[in-house]
């Protein structure tokens, strides 16, 4: 049996049985928060439990390394989607440590693309045009850093409302420990 086979396996019966019903809950957060946060397996369930969270109670959007790399980007939508469509009042970038972000090599990286089958020629044409595909991969070296630069990036966003609080925060993913690197709170001062 495939992944896939197995998931809808699992799913047929999660349905039959209405084990949904205890998830049912609106759109909106009923905390009125959105969490930037790495994609990290770690933090799947550790995170919300660590921050008081449970279904219904926010919006999450994940990232590798909970950044926000390009200000006009999917990450960036999805914040202002949040902040202005779905009720949120406050943004949390929440990064942790020990995260694989912060070991990226590209070079290692395009070296494993064209082992798994992307053409070469393809990577040429990408840096011919202009394109830092090394840039695009690369990762970072400090979170407390990352994470500063996520949050200024959102706070100075010029469509974000100046009147929303922007957080950064470390979570430890061994014992979901959470350190405050910006109190999004002090900036609205």
């Amino acid at each position: 049996m495939t992944m896939l086979q197995d998931i809808l396996a699992f799913n047929k019966e999660f349905v039959q049985e209405k084990k949904y019903e205890p998830f049912i809950t609106t759109k909106y957060p009923d905390k009125h928060i959105v969490v930037l946060s790495c994609m990290d397996t770690r933090l799947v369930e550790l995170l919300p439990k660590a921050m008081n969270l449970r279904n219904g109670d926010v919006k999450i959007v994940k990232s590798a390394g909970a950044l926000v790399s390009h200000p006009f980007g999917a990450v960036m939508r999805s914040l202002l989607v949040a902040v202005y469509g779905l009720q949120a009042d406050e943004v949390y970038v929440v990064g942790h440590y020990d995260c694989g972000m912060s070991a990226v090599d590209p070079e290692a990286m395009l070296s494993e693309m064209v082992a798994r089958g992307v053409d070469p020629e393809t990577i040429k044409m990408l840096e011919y045009s202009g394109f830092d595909l090394k840039d695009f991969l690369r990762g970072f070296g400090d979170v407390a850093t990352s994470v500063k630069k996520s949050v200024d990036t959102i706070r100075n966003h010029p469509l974000m409302v100046k009147n929303v609080p922007v957080h950064g925060l470390i979570i430890d993913p061994n014992t979901g420990r959470l350190d405050v690197i910006e109190d999004g709170t002090k900036e609205l001062k």
